[in-house]
């Protein structure tokens, strides 16, 4: 396993993260493809055994039972010391704006819920799971700020956001001396390559870690055309972000088929292999051991700049899809709330 630096942090994280949203009690969460506790056991030890230090999973997971398995099975295998966990929270719901409950309490809140589930007392990196357009700005910023300040946050991220809002964050958290975002979150693969367009180059100016989710699209990418996995099968969330460019999508996939042959890994390595050279550190999820184990592998595999270009080759223009999709309509429909103190006109 290859290690690196989170952003400017001083996070040294395994260069391929596990993500955990496949784990979780199915029958008290939103898919009905996640693994149970035992096998979500199995499948952390092994990725602690390839050496990989880095877990993403969010309060949201299966109703909280993602950060329990999580938790549970770290508190058994590793020493807290030595892994790099990561955990996110969602906007305020309508409950809590109606009863008045700030963004810095929302926060509060979230974190300590999450704190529990994990049977920890502090998170590496706490991320705001998605932009929230009914609740300020500063709240929020604050909030995440007295979560670093009270220890029980090293550092924080920010997951489905666009450029210009991640760029409007941080120059607010250096304005009133908050801490910043250091990592981003987004939807980015070789099939779904429109971070290129701002975020990445943003983030690579300002030294912001780019870990994107979705690395495998959901499986796609580690499959020839026509097979299918019981998430593909049964995530219809999943199912319908790819629909409309399925028959571009294929041309791609079929030279991440043929690159594996040449080198006689997995689709996944080769997949994974090309976002770690985009300096990418990749969520991927896991539901068998040998997912686990062709995360870890490629690690160890660089593409040559030829082999890159002709995965990117066929890439045609994707309109976004999922939360982006939600984001740019939400954007464009309601009036952008930055601060309590903001005047009403």
């Amino acid at each position: 396993m290859q290690y690196t630096k989170l952003g400017k942090s001083d996070l040294h994280v395994s260069q391929v993260c596990l993500g955990c949203m496949g784990f979780g009690d199915a029958a008290h969460g939103q898919h009905s493809w996640t693994l149970d506790e035992e096998a979500s056991r199995a499948i952390i030890r092994r990725a602690l055994e390839w050496g990989v230090n880095f877990f993403d999973t969010a309060i949201v997971y299966q109703n909280g039972t993602s950060e329990q398995y999580l938790g549970r099975a770290l508190r058994d295998f590793a020493r807290r010391e030595d892994v790099v966990v990561a955990t996110k929270f969602p906007v305020r719901s309508q409950a809590e704006i109606d009863a008045g409950i700030s963004g810095q309490e929302h926060v509060r809140r979230m974190l300590d819920r999450s704190l529990q589930n994990l049977y920890m007392d502090h998170v590496d990196l706490y991320i705001c799971h998605m932009w929230d357009y009914r609740t300020p700005l500063e709240e929020i910023m604050e909030g995440l700020n007295n979560a670093v300040k009270a220890g029980k946050a090293r550092y924080i991220g920010i997951s489905n956001c666009f450029a210009w809002q991640l760029c409007k964050a941080n120059e607010l958290a250096r304005r009133e001396g908050f801490a910043p975002f250091v990592s981003v979150q987004g939807h980015y693969n070789l099939i779904f390559r429109e971070e290129e367009r701002e975020m990445i180059p943003y983030c690579r100016e300002e030294g912001i870690a780019v870990t994107p989710y979705s690395a495998l699209a959901g499986g796609r990418l580690s499959k020839l055309p026509g097979e299918t996995s019981k998430r593909l099968e049964r995530d219809e969330y999943a199912k319908g972000k790819y629909d409309a460019t399925a028959a571009q999508d294929a041309r791609i996939i079929e030279r991440v088929a043929e690159l594996a042959r040449f080198h006689d890994v997995t689709m996944t390595e080769i997949a994974l292999a090309w976002l770690m050279g985009k300096g990418a550190i990749p969520v991927a999820g896991a539901t068998k051991l040998s997912h686990v184990e062709g995360a870890a592998r490629a690690a160890e595999l660089t593409l040559t700049d030829e082999e890159n270009a002709y995965l990117e080759a066929c890439y045609t223009p994707h309109a976004l899809v999922g939360v982006m999709a939600q984001n740019t309509r939400e954007t464009a429909n309601q009036p952008q709330v930055w601060s309590s103190n903001t005047p009403k006109v």
